[in-house]
C-alpha cells in the first residue's frame, strides 16, 4: 500500500509550480506558503469520493515535496 504522494516544486518565471510525479495534478502559487495550501486542496479534490484503498493508497497518505534548484556553475 503506497503511503506517499510525491510532488516536484520548481520556480517558474512568476510562480512556484508543483507537479505530482504519479498523478495528473499540477498547481501554482506566488509564494511557497500558498503553494502548500494549493497542493493540499488539489490532492483533496482529486481524491474526493474515491476509495483510496482501491487505488492502492493508504487511508491518509502524506505528500512528499522536492524543490528543484538551478545547478550552480
Amino acid at each position: 500500500m503506497k503511503r506517499t504522494i510525491q510532488f516536484a516544486i520548481r520556480r517558474g518565471e512568476r510562480y512556484y509550480v508543483a507537479e505530482c510525479l504519479e498523478l495528473p495534478i499540477v498547481t501554482q502559487a506566488p509564494t511557497l506558503d500558498e503553494l502548500v495550501r494549493n497542493i493540499e486542496e488539489s490532492v483533496a479534490l482529486f481524491f474526493k469520493d474515491e476509495n483510496l484503498s482501491e487505488l492502492g493508497l493508504a487511508d491518509r497518505p502524506i505528500v512528499l515535496a522536492t524543490f528543484e534548484l538551478e545547478a550552480a556553475a
